[in-house]
């Protein structure tokens, strides 16, 4: 992530909170390049390859019956999938490289944070309004003429413009907030806080998929999943995405600014 420019002012001590806070989270719109639209034009890339490799698929059928199979199979792409783990990877340069500067300009902690959290918030619902328009492209194109399937995956669902709308930035939010633990976890700790919190949520995922093998839970599981579908399953992911927000809050208040 490129360097944040020193056009936003922060506000004096002085400042009220409400103010802090909208200083803050203008702070985080200010590198629109690296948050907006270096993760468009790549997901862009990814789309313009997908149609390639769609396009080459469907040129080497023989049969009908074998093209249908073949669109099929396009349904379970999980090609767009990039755009939320990259939002994670935003979350985490964006607590690093504004929280020294936020705090040099007077905003406290509390303030900073929850502008933060405001301003990722608000770029969740930019990009699942974006995500919403290209799925009804993609259905109005016919899977771009190809009968490919990248942002009406099966995953996704086909619901009307506010399901879509809330899957898809619920989705973002989600890996925003992971971003934002982590993120801030760097802050305080540095690279071994982090690495050691990677290793603390591999143990949690493995401990978590041994429980349900042990258990036998698999089957149940997946049958949860069919039947809350992708507004079900998001719908339960604000749950984690609330405790990420929370822990990141705690653990950024006693973070101090290192070089």
């Amino acid at each position: 992530m490129t360097a944040i420019t020193t056009g936003s002012s922060i506000g004096p001590t002085t400042t009220l909170g409400p103010s802090r806070i909208v200083s803050v989270l203008k702070l985080q719109f200010v590198n629109r390049w690296t948050t907006v639209w270096i993760p468009l034009l790549i997901l862009g890339a990814i789309l313009v390859m997908n149609i390639a490799i769609w396009a080459l698929i469907l040129a080497n059928l023989d049969a009908s019956a074998d093209r249908a199979e073949v669109q099929e199979g396009f349904q379970y792409s999980g090609a767009s999938g990039y755009i939320f783990v990259y939002m994670l990877v935003v979350a985490v340069q964006a607590m690093n490289l504004t929280f020294p500067f936020a705090l040099g300009f007077g905003s406290t902690r509390r303030d900073y944070y929850l502008g933060s959290s405001l301003a990722f918030v608000l770029y969740s619902v930019g990009y699942g309004a974006i995500l919403t328009l290209l799925s009804y492209l993609e259905e109005w194109t016919g899977g771009w003429f190809l009968g490919g399937r990248m942002f009406t995956a099966v995953y996704f669902g086909n619901g009307p413009w506010f399901e879509r709308l809330f899957v898809f930035g619920g989705g973002v939010l989600f890996f925003f907030m992971i971003g934002v633990a982590f993120g801030t976890v760097y802050v305080r700790w540095k690279a071994r806080g982090l690495t050691a919190a990677f290793v603390l949520l591999a143990i949690l995922l493995v401990g978590a998929a041994a429980l349900v093998s042990v258990t036998n839970g698999w089957e149940a599981l997946g049958a949860w999943f069919a039947q809350a579908q992708a507004v079900g399953t998001v719908a339960a992911l604000l749950i984690p995405t609330a405790l990420f927000g929370i822990a990141g809050f705690f653990i950024l208040r006693r973070a101090t600014p290192k070089s």
